[in-house]
């Protein structure tokens, strides 16, 4: 302990020097230096505010209920003398340090218990958000008058506070999950102009997250998560009281019932709090006794457990098995499925939930007081890890004086027997979970005893091929099989691996062989696998999650085997294998219109501020979606252009997303640009080409775009530091191009090209509308005239979108001479084919070979170009090739064998080049295949080009 000594030491000796410690006695000095060695935030504190020392000595031996209304009186008090937001931020910020320094004293040094140090950090977390809230809700009336209802009553804010906070068991460093309301819509009376209410409660609510989460040189109160509320990130920031109740009635999903179990309003008392506090029982409470909740809790559960993977999560005591967050789950699955009948359950903190599940039978009293004890450990381990330097961590340390910190605090000898009794208590919890909401384990199908000889003993190739026979092998598949899993055991030696991973290995693998074994190409097969089980032998967590999840393990070997694609896929980004254990959701992908709302989803589990996690969980995002349409796509359970559909609407919805991010980084960094100040837009416009342009997206297609921006940008952003609207516009598109580009752990997002903007690579990276319109007019070749048939905006505001409409179709509806035009696209055609064609004589390349897919495609690009002057309004509406084809039959611009047969034709040879591409082959094939369809195809050519 010469460490944890050594630094005490080092502190009291520079806070002596500070300060006068004359008048403190033994006890107060042995206090000061241990409780200095112990939290790097007290030092901090005491460096920033030296008085607050003697503060400590006479406010932390007051009893919890002094204290509280002592935090009361004060907190008022302070916020009465602040005369302005300014003050306001520094006041909370500095009260908050002060506070908590008491609360992480007293529990360090065990002169407080575990509720009392909840019940602490919840009432001055309360305090600290309402007296905040009046404070500006008064300013805010002074400015803006008195927000109304229809019937002349005062509306005032309700905060429901939501979590560990709602529960009254926060943590030292939680953030705050909260969720802003207010009872009635009207108008404001009072100030120099009449406003919306929800307008003023908006601004309100702005105003609170600003004075709680901005960092000043003070630091922060608390870090605000807003992303709870209905809708999330794109819902209202303030939602009126029958707006909520609207939503979670229609839209309330289940992981919103959990969330909601805990939620306890924040506000002034009367009638309208108990009435939102009583708004959503309903909701959260079935009255009949609800099973479905369990299996609700398990799916989340396997979310979580995933997420633990995904991150690479070691020894983390909240999300790890075991950890708090199961218990939490125990609770709340009791409360979800009996809450509705027993109003006992119906209570917010975890430990009474716990002592009401005791009381009325549900589990055994000894039960029950082996989970309150399993929380009390496994809470207090939080709160000593976060009072070390005010850090919101579940993580035990690495380093050993943080370790040393640790289990002083705790009361344990070393390191190790404090490990061995978290490790039981964790064990004893997951147990309790598991017999609450765990599911049956499939029954593992057991191989046979030969089966595990195979893996186990050194057997050479003849042996293995006479073995595998016996098991009904033809002699040819039995050889090959042989060859690659004797290859995989001789790369497997050259590999370090620890004893628990090996263990489940001489499981798995026996399994595996089986399993294998009733497949067509066994060898293939073992091929794939054994490129993924090398690619995570070192992540225990995935060999364990295949040896005991039957289903996952089948489901694999399904994918796998039916396309090599998958199968690198998964043994690149092996956190996908959690994707596996529900089939239901694996083989339906997302809804098209559902994707945007399911990222959002997502994505809230990711902090808003972490730009390297942002990325990494968007990336992970498009990999599990472009698992469940390979999945879909493999069963037949969607077809081709259903699967481009579904591959364009979740780049789509990834676009969104990432110009929302830059944008706001970008606001936040510079301020709003002078041309969307004050307006809700932002002047800002993504245009899709080519295969997102046209829905036809594949599995490994980069998104062809051009970024506009509007015309007039003269001026400059209003945020801290200034920029004209010129410059932030640029680096608007540059921060989208590196969110999308970025190589992360899971890989690139999408590689974007943007050759096609106006000038090509020498061109600006934004253009203006105007300046778009003038170069596609006067500068532009005709391939780009083709090009722009199969483009479309995939991100705008309503003003860009309709002005790049009318821009895309002016200048296809252009006047052009059709002889000219047939000449230039057949040039254009040959100098592709000359340089691209990959076939020979005797083959076809699918894309470039005569009657192939370009050819289709500059077909429809033709028909628009000549005939778009004649029919604008039809002929430019659609940027796909088989809507153009369908227009253009009922224009009489084609027969309807011709448009049957180029519409079947393209189909057919796509789906070709998809399979291949599942299966990693090249679109090169047998010239043989196609024969008619290309013919036809050639013939319809010549028609309009010889």
């Amino acid at each position: 302990m010469s460490l944890l000594s050594d630094n005490a030491l080092s502190h009291f000796e520079n806070i002596r020097q500070q300060l006068d410690l004359t008048s403190l006695n033994d006890l107060q000095i042995s206090d000061l230096k241990t409780v200095l060695g112990l939290s790097d935030f007290i030092v901090d504190a005491f460096s920033r505010q030296p008085e607050l020392l003697l503060e400590l000595l006479n406010s932390g031996q007051l009893e919890l209920d002094q204290r509280c209304a002592q935090i009361k009186a004060e907190l008022r008090e302070a916020l009465f003398n602040s005369a302005d937001e300014t003050a306001l931020h520094k006041t909370l910020r500095v009260f908050r340090r002060r506070h908590m320094v008491i609360i992480a004293w007293r529990e360090l040094l065990g002169k407080a218990s575990l509720e009392e140090s909840f019940e602490h950090t919840s009432y001055l977390a309360d305090q600290l958000i309402l007296q905040c809230m009046n404070w500006l809700y008064e300013k805010q009336c002074s400015e803006q008058g008195t927000p109304m209802n229809a019937d002349g009553v005062r509306q005032t804010l309700y905060i429901f506070a939501m979590g560990k906070l709602g529960g009254r068991e926060l943590n030292f460093s939680s953030d705050i999950d909260l969720i802003f309301a207010y009872p009635d819509r009207g108008q404001t009376l009072g100030g120099r102009r009449s406003i919306d209410n929800q307008v003023f409660f908006i601004k309100l609510g702005q105003r609170i997250i600003a004075a709680l989460h901005q960092i000043t040189v003070d630091g922060f109160v608390y870090r605000v998560d807003m992303r709870l509320r209905p809708f999330g990130d794109s819902g209202p920031l303030v939602s009126s009281f029958n707006a909520i109740e609207d939503y979670y009635q229609s839209h309330g999903r289940e992981w919103e019932r959990y969330a909601m179990v805990k939620a306890r309003v924040i506000g002034e008392e009367g009638p309208y709090k108990k009435a939102l506090q009583d708004l959503l029982k309903p909701f959260v409470y079935r009255r009949y006794i609800d099973f479905s909740a369990v299996e609700s809790l398990r799916k989340m559960k396997a979310m979580i457990s995933a997420e633990v993977r995904r991150k690479g999560l070691k020894d983390n005591i909240k999300l790890g098995m075991g950890g708090i967050r199961e218990i939490e789950f125990v609770a709340q699955a009791f409360q979800l499925i009996r809450g509705g009948r027993t109003v006992e359950l119906q209570c917010r903190g975890l430990q009474q939930t716990l002592k009401v599940i005791g009381e009325i039978g549900a589990l055994p009293p000894e039960r029950v007081k082996k989970l309150l004890d399993s929380y009390h450990f496994l809470r207090s381990v939080e709160n000593v890890l976060q009072q070390i330097g005010d850090k919101q961590t579940q993580t035990l340390p690495e380093n050993e004086l943080d370790k040393l910190r640790l289990i002083s605090v705790l009361g344990f000898a070393d390191w190790q027997s404090f490990y061995q009794k978290l490790k039981q208590v964790m064990f004893d919890v997951h147990q309790e979970f598991n017999w609450v909401a765990g599911d049956k384990r499939d029954e593992n199908e057991a191989p046979e005893q030969d089966l595990c000889e195979l893996w186990a003993l050194n057997l050479d190739q003849q042996e293995a091929v006479r073995l595998l026979q016996e098991k009904g092998l033809e002699v040819p598949a039995a050889e090959k099989f042989a060859r690659e899993l004797l290859g995989f055991k001789e790369d497997l030696n050259k590999r370090p691996i620890g004893p628990r991973g090996q263990e489940t290995l001489d499981k798995l693998v026996p399994r595996i062989i089986k399993l294998i074994c009733a497949y067509p190409d066994p060898g293939a097969l073992m091929n794939r696998v054994s490129n993924l089980l090398l690619n995570i032998m070192r992540r225990t967590a995935y060999l364990e999650l295949l040896n005991e999840n039957l289903g996952a393990l089948k489901q694999l070997l399904k994918l796998c085997s039916a396309s090599p694609r998958v199968a690198s896929q998964l043994a690149r980004h092996p956190i996908l294998l959690d994707e596996l254990i529900d089939p239901q959701h694996l083989y339906n992908p997302t809804e098209l219109h559902n994707y945007k709302r399911d990222l959002r989803q997502f994505m809230l589990r990711v902090p808003e501020e972490d730009m390297e996690q942002q990325m990494e969980a968007l990336r992970q995002f498009q990999q599990m979606q472009f698992l469940y349409i390979a999945a879909a796509d493999i069963a037949g359970g969607i077809q081709l252009p259903q699967v481009s559909d579904h591959l364009t609407c979740l780049s789509e919805a990834l676009m969104d997303y990432v110009v929302q991010t830059a944008w706001h980084h970008m606001v936040e960094k510079y301020g709003l640009p002078s041309n969307v100040a004050g307006q809700e837009r932002k002047g800002f416009a993504v245009i899709g080409y080519g295969k997102m342009g046209g829905f036809e997206l594949s599995y490994s297609s980069d998104l062809d775009v051009v970024f506009l921006h509007d015309q007039d940008i003269q001026g400059e952003t209003n945020g801290p530091r200034v920029i004209n609207n010129q410059l932030f516009y640029f680096r608007l598109a540059q921060r989208i191009i590196h969110l999308f580009s970025a190589r992360t752990n899971s890989g690139t997002l999408y590689e974007i090209d943007m050759r096609l903007r106006p000038s090509g690579e020498s061109g600006l990276l934004v253009a203006s509308i105007d300046g778009y319109k003038r170069y596609l007019e006067k500068d532009a070749w005709t391939w780009e005239h083709q090009a722009l048939v199969r483009s479309r905006a995939v991100f705008s505001d309503q003003k860009l979108l309709t002005e790049f409409n009318q821009v895309r179709q002016s200048v296809l509806s252009q006047i052009r001479n059709n002889t000219e035009l047939a000449t230039e696209v057949s040039d254009m055609r040959a100098k592709m084919r000359r340089h691209l064609n990959r076939a020979d004589e005797n083959q076809f390349d699918l894309k470039q070979s005569p009657g192939g897919m370009v050819d289709i495609e500059f077909i429809a690009q033709y028909l628009v170009l000549a005939n778009a002057y004649h029919f604008p309004q039809e002929l430019c509406k659609w940027s796909d090739n088989l809507r153009i084809f369908e227009t253009c039959k009922e224009l009489g611009l084609l027969s309807e064998a011709q448009e049957k047969l180029l519409t079947e034709a393209y189909c057919h040879i796509r789906d070709a080049a998809h399979r291949l591409s599942l299966n990693k082959q090249t679109r090169i094939v047998d010239g043989k295949l196609f024969k008619q369809e290309r013919r036809d195809i050639v013939h319809i050519w010549d028609k309009f080009f010889a």
